[in-house]
């Protein structure tokens, strides 16, 4: 299983997932991704265990307990309803939006809490595509183990994870994938398509695969069955123009494959 060292900074904002072996890096991570939403006039939050330390600004000290259920199961609507509600107050009080640095750890603990985590990150993947709202998910990589990082890394748009798959921008896709599939990571694909559950207002499920530099005949195949279960077509947008062929090949009828541009 792959694991992530660190972030690939935004520039501005975004959903990053660190995965991390020292409490260090998570901290040193946050100081960065937060002092970029200072500079921009965000509100910050930094949701923790410990205080950071040595910091030349002072974020706002959330506790973990106070935004997230710390001993039950996220409800994935509900934490994204509170995030949302917190950034329209930051609004109201005058910051341009609101950034937060979680080390989410704890809330992961068991694989219901992981299941309905995974669920909420892509959920809060979408309300960051159209607010200003950003994120950075810290996790510790040594007490989850790398099966469960994946699983979490994998719905963040910013992670060093095998592939990604995020929100699409609106008006523009309804996913995005970007990395590489293969047949070591199929089944991780299987259960973040299962979690972010994409269903489009339209009959056409629209990704926006230009990142994506590789995917396996399986993978398509995977596509093209969640597309027909839930009653749609799934239009693979890529660069590439093998998969095309693939889908030809395997004579799949739920997945269509267009040049992205």
């Amino acid at each position: 299983m792959a694991t992530m060292t660190g972030p690939r900074r935004p520039r501005v904002g975004g959903h990053v997932c660190l995965a991390y072996a020292e409490p260090a890096a998570f901290e040193d991570a946050a100081r960065d991704f937060l002092a970029e939403g200072v500079a921009a006039g965000e509100r910050v939050w930094y949701l923790a265990p410990t205080p950071p330390r040595g910091w030349r600004f002072r974020p706002e000290l959330v506790r973990i307990g106070d935004h997230y259920p710390e001993d039950g199961v996220i409800d994935p609507a509900a934490g994204v309803s509170a995030y949302a509600a917190a950034t329209e107050r930051a609004l109201a009080d005058g910051y341009c939006g609101l950034r937060v640095a979680a080390e989410a750890t704890s809330l992961v603990g068991t694989p219901a809490q992981l299941d309905a985590f995974a669920r909420y990150e892509h959920l809060v993947d979408r309300y960051m595509r159209g607010a200003p709202f950003s994120a950075l998910c810290g996790y510790d990589r040594v007490a989850l183990g790398d099966e469960a990082v994946d699983e979490l890394a994998c719905l963040h748009p910013l992670s060093t994870a095998p592939f990604r798959l995020s929100a699409g921008l609106p008006g523009q896709a309804d996913v995005i994938l970007s990395g590489e599939l293969d047949w070591a990571n199929r089944d991780l694909f299987v259960r973040a398509l299962a979690r972010a559950e994409p269903r489009p207002a339209s009959a056409e499920l629209v990704i926006d695969a230009g990142r994506l530099t590789f995917v396996d005949h399986n993978c398509l195949v995977d596509l093209d069955q969640y597309a027909h279960s839930h009653g749609m077509t799934a239009v693979l947008r890529t660069r590439t123009p093998v998969p095309a062929r693939l889908v030809a090949l395997m004579g799949l009828t739920a997945l269509r494959v267009e040049s992205a541009l």
